[in-house]
């Protein structure tokens, strides 16, 4: 075999991945979230956290997300949304999905993850996004089991910028809730 036909050789296999990796992402199920502040797209991972991503994909197709809003909205941490009506009255739910934390990805800024109560396999609809790396939420946590990331913000990370320094307050029991309400129109897969 000489120098052309290795080079040949190893230019096809470096193509042929590069094609399998630019497949597998184009192939992520995605979910498009039109807001009171904009629209957004998040991509998720079956193959990391499967039961959590067939749970979230089964809300937006049902269009449980519709009408709710981002509850809780922490500048330096998080915003969260998917459980409440603008009244703050929480949707009821689906049982809860198992912790599914110790897949590999972390809560960095722009990663999506499902909240929970202090029991690790309780998440049902609420998700959040990560405003900045919240390496003390990634398994092992401190309360021992982190918080399951299951995909990220592909697009319009400027619309959860403008979220996640809203003025915040109080709100009956609840704390940080945006003072002007910030609603989820519609989250709808878009593959």
């Amino acid at each position: 075999m000489n120098i052309t036909s290795i080079s040949k050789r190893a230019l096809l296999l470096g193509c042929a991945l590069w094609a399998a990796g630019s497949a597998f992402a184009a192939d992520a199920p995605r979910v498009k979230f039109s807001t009171s502040m904009g629209e957004f797209v998040v991509e998720v991972y079956p193959d990391k956290a499967p039961k959590t991503v067939e749970n979230f994909l089964q809300y937006a197709k049902d269009k449980f997300y519709d009408g709710t809003i981002f509850h809780r909205v922490m500048d330096g941490f998080m915003v969260q949304g998917g459980g409440f009506t603008a009244d703050m009255q929480q949707k009821p739910t689906r049982p809860p999905v198992p912790l599914e934390a110790s897949n590999g990805l972390k809560n960095d800024r722009g990663t999506i993850a499902m909240a929970r109560t202090g029991n690790p396999n309780s998440a049902t609809a609420q998700f959040f996004i990560n405003v900045q790396n919240n390496a003390s939420l990634n398994a092992p946590s401190p309360d021992g089991y982190g918080y399951t990331v299951f995909g990220k913000v592909v697009s319009g990370m400027e619309v959860i910028d403008k979220i996640r320094v809203a003025p915040t307050g109080n709100k009956g029991p609840f704390q940080n809730v945006p003072l002007t309400t910030i609603s989820i129109q519609s989250a709808t897969s878009v593959n």
